[in-house]
């Protein structure tokens, strides 16, 4: 693939991959630009499920128009009826990597975890849930501005549904007990997230840790964290319980994102219980998958962004030809 030019990106080097991309950095000839440029792997290339969620990231990304969420730039199909996604390219690293190199003192927690919760804030707003927040999914520029990062995972309120039921989609140590369970996914599913996140980077470990997973669900499911204070003990009290408070059990017993950036802005508390169980309106009328290298993608999603309506007998054909058949794969 280096060395190839797509459309009108010339690919210069592989970037990483995960379970829904494979990730190439590329020059837009047009614009002169660097980017990122997403492709579905070989392996799911056949598979119009796998194609269905990789558009829809595309479609949940370029919704979004905020500083914390990265800019889709156009969705398109090769001659080979490959898709790809053009995205913005960031130097920086994920946090994940950077929890891997360094302690985050409280106040640059509290900072990321401010632009993170507001990322989510607007996704919500706009009817879309992430599904899977996690360290890998958060790109930390060199200007220390926080990207979120992959909704291929992301459930469209009102869109089609992808996720064969009963399934589990993200990854473990970030995925609250609704989700683990294959249950209905909400909002409340992402505060739980960002609480793990938050617990992680306070106390430098995760809020739930085992050598397999069905020890860690059995520990999401039914055991508590220690509080982070009590890891930490000079975090501030109101911070400790916000985060456990986000890792409550029940997503009704969660906090708003509206709640927790009350905290995590110092102008108050959640003594008071803030409701969660409309967390998402309906929409108005060491480094695996880290993008790492050099510079990182921040995939991310901008207004005014377009996709490419694509002709032909490609993926892109048979996945409008199957949304044509049924618009639901489960209930």
């Amino acid at each position: 693939m280096i060395g190839r030019t797509v459309s009108h990106f010339e690919i210069q080097e592989k970037l990483g991959q995960g379970g829904m991309g494979v990730v190439y950095k590329a020059r837009d000839t047009k614009l002169n630009r660097t980017v990122a440029l997403k492709f579905l792997p070989a392996q799911l290339s056949s598979d119009d499920t796998a194609i269905a969620r990789f558009i829809q990231e595309a479609q949940a990304a370029s919704a979004l128009d905020h500083a914390n969420i990265c800019s889709v730039y156009e969705i398109g199909e090769t001659d080979e009826g490959e898709v790809f996604i053009a995205m913005a390219y960031y130097d920086g690293q994920t946090l994940k990597y950077r929890l891997a190199e360094e302690s985050f003192a409280i106040d640059r927690a509290t900072e990321v975890a401010t632009q993170l919760a507001k990322a989510l804030e607007r996704a919500h707003e706009a009817g879309i849930v992430h599904r899977d927040v996690k360290p890998a999914n958060i790109m930390l520029t060199n200007r220390e501005e926080v990207k979120l990062l992959d909704f291929g995972l992301a459930k469209l309120i009102g869109g089609a549904e992808l996720t064969i039921a009963g399934s589990t989609l993200g990854t473990a140590a970030y995925m609250s007990p609704e989700q683990a369970k294959g249950e209905d996914v909400t909002g409340a599913s992402d505060v739980w997230a960002l609480g793990a996140v938050m617990y992680e980077m306070y106390t430098g470990s995760k809020p739930f840790a085992a050598e397999y997973d069905q020890a860690l669900m059995y520990s999401i499911l039914n055991e508590d964290p220690n509080p982070p204070q009590g890891v930490r003990p000079e975090l501030p009290m109101e911070l400790s319980e916000m985060v456990s408070r986000c890792l409550a059990k029940k997503p009704a017993d969660r906090p708003s994102l509206e709640g927790v950036l009350t905290v995590l802005g110092g102008s108050g508390s959640l003594i008071t219980p803030i409701p969660a169980t409309e967390s998402v309106p309906a929409p108005r009328s060491k480094r695996p998958m880290q993008l790492v290298i050099g510079g990182v993608l921040a995939l991310a999603i901008a207004a005014g962004i377009w996709a490419i309506q694509i002709q032909g007998t490609g993926p892109w054909s048979r996945l409008k030809e199957s949304a044509s058949r049924t618009t639901r794969i489960d209930r």
